[in-house]
């Protein structure tokens, strides 16, 4: 296959595009947009290209066949270069400057990211740097539709997706850029794990040339949020940009250049507790890309464990009206855990004294909710672990929270262990799709479904969910906390707002009992309030919509 290259567009040979790589070190053709930047010029080339072929006779059939078929066959690439050259020679005449050619020529390879290279008998497959933006999530038939529940649907989603583009600013940078290494490269770089404080001066380790005899050798290295240094160079080398965000060095000799790459530092210019930079480092028409992260180092917040489970763990619980049933739990407790500590959150209406060592009582507006209730309880507990109940559970022989410690302690990536209620352990598991920005996410929660079983602990399984009765980390709890809106109806909630950031098991071999239930007067009003009906939980739904940016919920 007869091939030009894009330096020879304003000479007298045909203008039939290729992109081709020189490999100096190797004959084998590597694919790689050495000059490809980051960002908003990305996706600006990638606009540009697209109005250009819009715009031109034949050009829509490009883009359409490549986003029908994933690439473009040699003949339509033909035609798509010759248009885009006219373009460009129209513009600038008929011999470009070198820099625009080379423009022309990456804004195809970051508008077309899928599209195969021919080059001989190979086909190269030239890989985006970004994932592409999720399209639309699907929602199972069973699924309840979130936005059915607004009557403002379109007033809200507006309000939702700018709040959601704020989330993103904050929780994404460049360290979640999709990056390559070059095939045949002479460039040694770190690749992974290189932190720096902000605005900390810090070598660069591993910075190297692995080149082949040459009469010069040149390397560029470049950031965009911080500066660069190196030693002052001795006689036969070069430096260029030290103290500025590109650095340029030459030697002549490839061990004086190394010795110049081992001491090029970096600092970051802007302060910032947890970002990330792009260093781009060049060498002929070689180019390795690696991250930079930027992060302050967080004092560790450690709990002293004691000698005892009392000096371990606080049991606390959240009460409504049900006072009968809370004296029985604590009577159950005592019959096993006589100095434990209990903390009690009550947002009952007429509140009665509950008294006893090791027992806090801490009096709430009345009827201020059920998480609510819980982000108290959690507020006041000092210890590592804490216990959650429901007032109405009922200590047993079986209700081992040593056991529960032991294997959290085993296992330090656990941050909430769950047990069982009687005979039902309630775990589920938690699928989410991000799907599209505007439209939210879609997610599907599984009863009974476990994604492995805990090493070392057969009988313990992980999971997304668990029941109410689990063993927390104190921190990892509060980092997440309980959402105080929801008052009446909540559960799983808390371990949406976890996923991603809590690991959670079920274990088969702990449990705790039940009280049975009664039909007094007292219960009666409890129950009224705690199912509330249709208000709280077309409440909830739009509550969720807007949160947790979900379409569909299973």
């Amino acid at each position: 296959m007869k091939t030009y290259f894009i330096s020879e567009i304003g000479t007298e040979r045909p203008t039939f595009l290729h992109y081709q790589h020189k490999n100096l070190e190797s004959s084998s053709f590597t694919a790689n947009a050495s000059h490809v930047q980051l960002g908003h010029r990305r996706s600006g080339w990638q606009r540009l290209i697209k109005q250009v072929l819009l715009t031109k006779p034949g050009g829509s059939d490009e883009l359409k066949e490549y986003e029908e078929k994933g690439t473009i066959s040699p003949a339509t690439r033909k035609v798509m270069v010759n248009i885009l050259v006219a373009d460009m020679v129209q513009s600038e005449g008929r011999i470009p400057q070198r820099l625009t050619k080379e423009k022309y020529a990456l804004r195809i390879v970051t508008r077309f990211p899928r599209s195969k290279i021919h080059m001989g008998r190979q086909d190269i497959l030239l890989p985006p740097r970004h994932l592409p933006p999720p399209g639309p999530c699907k929602c199972a038939k069973s699924a309840i539709i979130l936005k059915n529940s607004l009557f403002d649907a379109e007033e809200v989603e507006q309000r939702r997706h700018k709040e959601f583009q704020q989330h993103k600013a904050r929780t994404e940078s460049v360290l979640s850029t999709r990056l390559y290494a070059p095939s045949n490269s002479p460039l040694q770089y770190p690749i992974q794990g290189f932190k720096v404080r902000p605005m900390t001066s810090t070598f660069i380790p591993g910075l190297a040339l692995h080149a082949r005899q040459r009469s010069n050798y040149t390397v560029f290295l470049e950031v965009s949020k911080g500066v660069l240094k190196t030693v002052i160079p001795a006689g036969g080398a070069q430096v260029h940009g030290n103290g500025e965000s590109r650095l340029m060095m030459e030697s002549s000799s490839l061990e004086t250049l190394n010795e110049l790459l081992a001491y090029v530092s970096y600092t970051s210019t802007v302060y910032h507790i947890h970002t990330g930079d792009l260093a781009s480092f060049q060498f002929e028409d070689h180019e390795g890309v690696f991250p930079i992260t930027i992060k302050q180092p967080q004092p560790p917040v450690l709990y002293d464990m004691g000698t005892d489970i009392n000096s371990q763990v606080t049991i606390t619980t959240k009460t409504f009206l049900r006072y009968r049933e809370l004296n029985r739990l604590l009577k159950s407790i005592r019959q096993f855990y006589k100095d434990i500590e209990v903390i009690i959150a009550d947002d009952s209406f007429v509140t009665k004294k509950i008294t006893g060592n090791h027992t806090k009582h801490f009096i709430m507006p009345p009827g201020k909710g059920w998480f609510a209730g819980r982000n108290l309880a959690a507020s006041q507990v000092t210890t590592k672990y804490f216990l959650w109940v429901d007032d109405d559970f009922q200590f047993t022989k079986w209700t081992n929270i040593e056991e529960m410690v032991k294997i959290m302690e085993a296992n330090p990536e656990l941050d909430v262990l769950g047990g069982k209620v009687k005979r039902s352990q309630f775990d589920f598991s938690l699928r989410y799709e991000e799907g599209d920005e505007m439209e939210g996410g879609c997610l599907n929660r599984t009863f009974k479904s476990r994604f492995q079983s805990l090493p070392g602990y057969p009988q313990c399984s992980v999971v997304s969910g668990v029941v109410n009765f689990f063993l927390a980390r104190t921190d990892a709890a509060k980092r997440v906390r309980f959402d105080p809106q929801l008052k009446r109806i909540g559960h799983s909630e808390f371990f949406i707002d976890g996923l991603g950031s809590l690991m959670v098991a079920t274990c088969g071999h702990v449990s705790i009992g039940h009280q049975r239930a009664t039909n007094r007067k007292d219960t009666q009003k409890y129950r009224w309030f705690r199912h509330s009906g249709r208000r709280n939980q077309h409440s909830k739904l739009r509550h969720l919509f807007f949160k947790n940016n979900l379409k569909c919920l299973n």
